[in-house]
């Protein structure tokens, strides 16, 4: 599993650890950039040693945006998919899932909480947008609008994310729909 994890971390063109980053990693539109949240730490202890955990994140992520694009699988299933592939590396490298989990919800929490100021330009937002996450659409529209998010990300391109957000939510019938719907009456 060791060289397989190598092989998968070798192919990513470019890792970036330089923006605010939601759930704690993603990629690009392209797939050539992984993102890591700025904050995350490099590593953690485990058994008295220090273990890195770039190279699980970037397992995750290359998974999962592989399976998205190649095999046009929804989000939530690639997600599950890249999630075991990661939970397998981790277990390979004698650390327990448990621990290494609690590690990474402690910042996944974190990081959701903090103010989105540098969000990459193009950061793929197709997981927020099959996750129904309106609420953090609308915090990295607000940054882009105050100008506080990198030059790229453009206002049309995540307002474009939330009306289909809203169109999809609309279609179920289900409480966030009605809220979505009462936030498009009071826009109007």
């Amino acid at each position: 599993m060791d060289r397989a994890l190598d092989a998968v971390v070798r192919r990513v063109k470019k890792l970036d650890r330089a923006h605010d980053v939601p759930y704690l990693a993603g990629y690009s539109l392209d797939g050539k950039t992984i993102y890591i949240d700025r904050h995350m730490p490099r590593a953690f202890r485990f058994g008295g040693r220090s273990i890195e955990t770039d190279r699980f994140l970037i397992l995750h992520e290359e998974v999962e945006k592989t399976l998205i694009d190649q095999l046009g699988l929804h989000y939530l299933h690639a997600h599950q998919i890249a999630t075991r592939a990661e939970q397998a590396a981790v277990r390979a490298a004698g650390i327990t899932w448990r621990d290494y989990d609690r590690f990474m919800q402690k910042y996944v929490k974190t990081i959701g909480d903090e103010r989105l100021t540098k969000v990459p330009k193009d950061l793929d937002l197709k997981p927020y947008r099959d996750e129904h996450d309106d609420d953090l659409l609308r915090r990295m529209l607000a940054s882009v609008k105050a100008d506080k998010a990198s030059k790229g990300l453009h206002v049309r391109d995540l307002a474009e994310a939330m009306r289909q957000l809203r169109r999809r939510v609309r279609r179920h019938g289900t409480l966030g729909a009605q809220r979505a719907a009462a936030i498009l009456r009071a826009a109007k």
